[in-house]
C-alpha cells in the first residue's frame, strides 16, 4: 500500500537547557515545598513547584547563552586563524617569487658581463642556490625556527667548529 514511502527516522532532539533546569527545579521545589510546608503540603508543594521551575529555567537560560557565546567566540577565532593562514601562504609565495627573479637577475648580471672563473663559479653557486629556492628552500631559515632559538649549522660535521654533531645549533642570547 505504501510501497513507494519510506520512513524515515526522525532524529530525537534532547531536552533544551531551559527544559532541564526548570524540569529539576520544579521536581526540587515540590519535595521542598511539601517539606517546609507541614501543615498544608500540597499547597507548599505547589508553591516550592513553580519557584523551582522559575530558577530552573533561569538557570538553564543562563547556561544556554554561555554555550552560544562560546560557540561564537570559536568560530571567530577558527575564521581569524584562517584568515591568518592564507596571508602566511601569500607572504611565503610573494617571498619564492620574489626570491626566484632575484636569482634570475642575478644569474644574468653575472653571465652577462664576462669576468674571472670566481664569477663563473658564483654562477654556479647561484644556480643552485635558486633550484633550491623554486623547491622552497630559502637561504635564510623560516622566522619561525629563528623564533624557536634554533638555527641552521652550517658547520656540521666540521670537528673543530662549535655543535659539529648538530643540524642546528641553539641561540646564545
Amino acid at each position: 500500500m505504501f510501497s513507494g514511502y519510506q520512513a524515515q527516522a526522525q532524529q530525537r532532539k534532547g531536552w533544551s537547557p531551559q527544559g532541564k533546569g526548570a524540569a529539576i527545579g520544579g521536581a526540587a521545589g515540590i519535595l521542598g515545598g511539601a517539606l517546609i510546608n507541614k501543615r498544608n503540603r500540597v499547597v507548599g508543594g505547589a508553591i516550592g513547584g513553580v519557584a523551582g521551575a522559575g530558577v530552573g529555567y533561569a538557570i538553564g537560560k543562563h547556561t544556554d547563552n554561555k554555550r552560544k557565546k562560546a560557540a561564537a567566540l570559536a568560530a571567530e577565532r577558527a575564521a581569524a586563524n584562517q584568515r591568518i593562514a592564507a596571508a602566511n601562504a601569500r607572504a611565503a609565495a610573494a617571498e619564492r617569487t620574489a626570491a626566484a627573479e632575484r636569482a634570475a637577475t642575478e644569474r644574468q648580471s653575472v653571465a652577462s658581463s664576462p669576468g674571472s672563473i670566481a664569477r663563473v663559479a658564483g654562477a654556479t653557486t647561484l644556480v643552485a642556490a635558486s633550484a633550491g629556492a623554486a623547491q622552497g628552500f630559502a637561504a635564510t631559515p623560516p622566522p619561525a625556527i629563528v623564533a624557536a632559538g634554533y638555527l641552521p649549522n652550517n658547520q656540521f660535521g666540521a670537528s673543530g667548529t662549535a655543535y659539529p654533531a648538530s643540524e642546528v645549533r641553539r641561540k646564545s642570547w
